[in-house]
């Protein structure tokens, strides 16, 4: 059983980051940390990251009374991503294999994760993208990706962060859009997606977009919606992005394929790769 010690230090860091996001009030600040604080040295280091975040996220949202810390912040990654869209499409418009760049510029998407970095900035987006195409990635994953979703009738992509909804937008138009529904969380949550997001980005003219009804970083089944459940159930195909979705549904038993960039030594270790990998692995 693998064991989430190297995180603690992560959620106290990031903890400390939200805390100073909402308030300059230090009383505010010292009461949300501490309960925080207790709340770690009672948690069990075996749960997958998302399911520890989770009340850590709650308690400060409790403590401080703000419900979604990172609302401006998750638009600006929206307006930003979208910024790049008239170049990317000018750029790629003739190329005669779309799909597999837009997987990989999706990928490239996955480094806007306040949760991993809280001062994300457009030069790291940048440098994500420009080096997307030139990226080691499974070949065979993804051309195993393309048949799936040729011979899947149902399609859940399960979507992640704010501003990375944008490149899945231009994936999710290489499909087709019948097939698929997006996935967003249930509840703000660090800065990942939910239905303002997708509503920002005009993700629900494009496909059917549903949220999974849950307030966890990642998609914990038993603390979603039946209705999510059932969607999740009957799916012939699952694309999830992120490390939080690998995190919470790697030993899930569906025909998933997940598309994430590996951002921190404890998933490159489970994963078997570098830190900085592409990422396009499937579970069955």
């Amino acid at each position: 059983m693998k064991t989430y010690f190297d995180c603690i230090s992560c959620f106290v860091q990031q903890t400390i980051s939200t805390l100073r996001r909402i308030s300059d009030d230090e009383a505010l600040q010292e009461e949300a940390l501490r309960k925080v604080l207790l709340l770690l040295s009672e948690i069990n280091l075996n749960l997958p990251p998302p399911v520890m975040a989770q009340p850590i996220y709650r308690t400060i949202r409790e403590v401080t009374g703000n419900a979604d810390p990172f609302s401006q912040e998750k638009t600006n990654q929206n307006i930003y991503a979208h910024s790049l869209v008239s170049e990317i499409k000018e750029r790629y418009h003739s190329d005669p294999d779309l799909f597999i760049k837009m997987l990989r510029l999706s990928i490239a998407g996955n480094i806007i994760d306040s949760g991993v970095n809280s001062a994300v900035k457009s030069e790291d987006v940048l440098k994500s993208i420009h080096c997307s195409m030139e990226t080691p990635i499974n070949m065979k994953a993804v051309n195993a990706l393309r048949n799936a979703i040729t011979e899947a009738n149902t399609i859940l992509y399960l979507g992640d962060n704010a501003g990375e909804i944008v490149f899945d937008k231009l994936l999710i138009e290489q499909m087709p859009h019948d097939k698929v529904t997006y996935v967003v969380r249930g509840a703000p949550i660090i800065n990942d997606v939910t239905i303002k997001d997708a509503q920002e980005v005009k993700m629900d003219e494009l496909v059917d977009v549903i949220d999974n009804g849950s307030d966890a970083p990642g998609t914990i089944l038993d603390d979603c919606s039946q209705g999510f459940r059932e969607r999740f159930e009957s799916a012939d195909l699952i694309i999830a992005k992120g490390q939080g979705n690998y995190e919470t549904l790697s030993e899930a038993n569906k025909n998933i394929f997940f598309l994430l960039q590996a951002k921190c030594p404890v998933i490159a270790r489970d994963i078997g790769c570098e830190v900085g990998s592409f990422i396009v692995e499937r579970k069955i």
